[in-house]
């Protein structure tokens, strides 16, 4: 079967390890030209080469802090500059600090403020010439499943996300006279290095052990199961294909049927 990204190129933020990565593994190994972009160059340096030597796919790399204007311009322009083209982007960072509403200051509401919601403003806005230009492509966002069901201690980035969401959905109406197209995933519980994070969070606050939290999980998920960072992976690059070319503006839950919400 024919590659479903077979020459097309690919834009992956925050890239260098978790959901990022798997989404750039899939995409490579479906035969796209890959960009990615962090704020640590030599673990972008790893990530390229080893996702490289798996697909066999052309891939490159950029330094990426998604909080910095400037740094995201430098970004698509050496994405451009090396490829000529932006079929796709993927719109993904690192999450905010978890903290109850006490316990966040002005300033950790602007962080989250410039990390979340503005830098997909900003990258988006930024791969809008090429992509209307060439009258297509595809952007997917990774926010998380806590935009339909807010999640305990995660307070900014239920905010945030749940604008970052709005935002797709609001310009996948104007961008579709253009035949862009643009859609959220929502990670569930995810077996990445950010999860295992928050699970120890959980487990210190309750005085428990991190199975014990991971358990607990289990047992809320129908699967029963955390997902594995491909199983995300593999739906972002079919979501950035032209086999999704009639989907845009719809939000998609990567949750083992954890979310009982049916809008």
């Amino acid at each position: 079967m024919q590659p479903i990204l077979e020459e097309k190129t690919i834009l992956v933020a925050g890239a260098s390890q978790g959901l990022g990565y798997a989404i750039a593994q899939a995409s490579a190994l479906e035969g796209a030209n890959v960009f990615i972009g962090s704020r640590n160059e030599e673990k972008l340096k790893v990530s390229s080469m080893l996702i490289a030597k798996e697909s066999g796919a052309n891939v490159d790399y950029g330094v990426l802090d998604v909080t910095q204007p400037e740094s995201i311009r430098n970004w698509v322009k050496a994405a451009l500059d090396q490829f000529g083209r932006i079929d796709g982007l993927v719109v993904n960072a690192g999450g905010p600090p978890a903290g109850m509403f006490d316990s966040l200051s002005d300033d950790d509401w602007q962080a989250a403020f410039e990390l979340i919601l503005m830098g997909a403003v900003r990258l988006i806005r930024e791969v809008l010439p090429s992509m209307r230009k060439a009258s297509k492509g595809s952007i997917v966002t990774i926010t998380s499943m806590s935009v339909k069901e807010p999640i305990d201690m995660l307070l900014l980035s239920n905010v945030f996300r749940s604008g970052v969401t709005s935002l797709a959905k609001s310009l996948s109406r104007d961008l579709a006279s253009y035949n862009i197209r643009i859609n959220n995933i929502l990670p569930g519980r995810l077996d990445t290095e950010r999860v295992k994070h928050l699970d120890g969070i959980v487990a210190k606050t309750k005085g428990i052990s991190v199975n014990e939290v991971r358990s607990s999980f289990y047992e809320q998920i129908p699967l029963s199961r955390y997902g594995k960072p491909e199983e995300l992976g593999n739906l972002a690059a079919f979501l950035l294909s032209d086999r999704a070319s009639f989907i845009t503006g719809t939000t998609i839950p990567v949750d083992g049927g954890m979310l009982k919400t049916v809008w």
